[in-house]
């Protein structure tokens, strides 16, 4: 079993029912208005007659409440229309404004990039000068020492004397 109580008819009229029942009361007013009519004492013709006037009255009168609603209705979507353009047109000068200002920021960015690349290229070419002397002064250095050290070789070369090659005697 569901948890839904059971109403019958009715409650599957309240289901369909979406609103305040003013359409309900105005239906049930233009029935008993009708039913009153037809049960009134005239003629067959009178009756006819007087209904086909009201009813020409009032699908004037719902003419004339379309034609109104409708004007409203296109009013209402030119001023919704318009506002939308004027808001978009407000939204488009900002993102160019925006956009602007992002490229100056950009330009700036690029500019200061550019400055310290040119700052650090120029301490980067002062240590390269700074080592290739500092290497030059070392190898120079080496050089000498090199020099030095074969000078000292030869001199205790020249200063040990050789042996006479007849006053050695051969080992076997």
């Amino acid at each position: 079993m569901t948890d839904e109580p059971v109403t019958g008819v009715f409650g599957m009229y309240d289901d369909y029912r979406h609103g305040s029942g003013f359409g309900a009361f105005l239906l049930g007013g233009l029935l008993g208005a009708l039913i009153g009519m037809l049960f009134a004492p005239r003629s067959g013709k009178e009756t006819r007659d007087m209904i086909a006037e009201r009813g020409q009255g009032y699908l004037d009168t719902a003419m004339d409440t379309y034609d109104d609603s409708r004007d409203k209705l296109v009013d209402a979507y030119s001023a919704a229309k318009g506002t939308a353009a004027e808001r978009a047109e407000d939204l488009k000068v900002k993102v160019d404004e925006v956009n602007e200002a992002l490229k100056v920021k950009v330009d700036e960015a690029s500019v200061a990039a550019r400055s310290k690349v040119t700052e650090f290229g120029k301490d980067a070419r002062a240590g390269i000068k700074t080592g290739a002397a500092a290497a030059k002064t070392g190898v120079d250095v080496a050089s000498e020492k090199a020099k030095e050290a074969l000078e000292f070789v030869a001199e205790k070369a020249a200063t040990a004397a050789p042996a006479p090659a007849g006053d050695a005697e051969p080992t076997a």
